[in-house]
């Protein structure tokens, strides 16, 4: 049964997509508690206005926001992070603080959630990790972790031999 999501339903679709579904999901949970309706022809009519609507929105979104994405790309960032023997960094550069950091840069508030990072880098070197704009505006940013030894640790080292 093809059903119009009105509301994001986890493992799914998120709201205003277009899916297909057995009948009895459809009919037995998704319609009756306001997740979804039935795709008839009137509702499949109004589905795709508001697709349109939404990508000519996404459009004059991203024209506008271009010369933003146009900085973040022309970012490159800088982290000194404790690290151990062979570029392992005892802790971990996230998201949040790629975010904080192109915010600082840029001047504008970023939300860590637009940063794509599959999982924290908890390595030295560089790093390539994508921020989400909006739509197709999708600039890279270079990231570079540099690795500092603890003087203390050092010291701890020295000792041990």
């Amino acid at each position: 049964m093809k059903i119009i999501l009105r509301k994001d339903v986890e493992k799914l679709g998120e709201a205003g997509s277009l899916t297909t579904v057995k009948n009895g999901y459809a009919r037995n949970f998704l319609i009756p508690q306001g997740l979804a309706v039935a795709a008839t022809p009137g509702e499949l009519k109004m589905w795709e206005h508001n697709q349109a609507v939404k990508a000519r929105k996404v459009e004059r979104q991203e024209r506008e926001l271009q010369s933003f994405a146009d900085k973040i790309s022309a970012v490159t960032l800088t982290f000194e992070a404790r690290a151990g023997e062979g570029g392992r960094l005892f802790g971990s550069v996230t998201a949040a603080d790629i975010a904080e950091k192109i915010s600082k840069q840029v001047g504008e508030e970023i939300d860590r959630r637009k940063v794509v990072l599959t999982e924290p880098i908890r390595s030295t070197g560089e790093h390539t990790v994508t921020v989400n704009v909006i739509g197709k505006l999708r600039p890279q940013v270079k990231v570079i972790v540099n690795g500092v030894v603890d003087e203390s640790e050092e010291d701890v080292a020295d000792v041990a031999q």
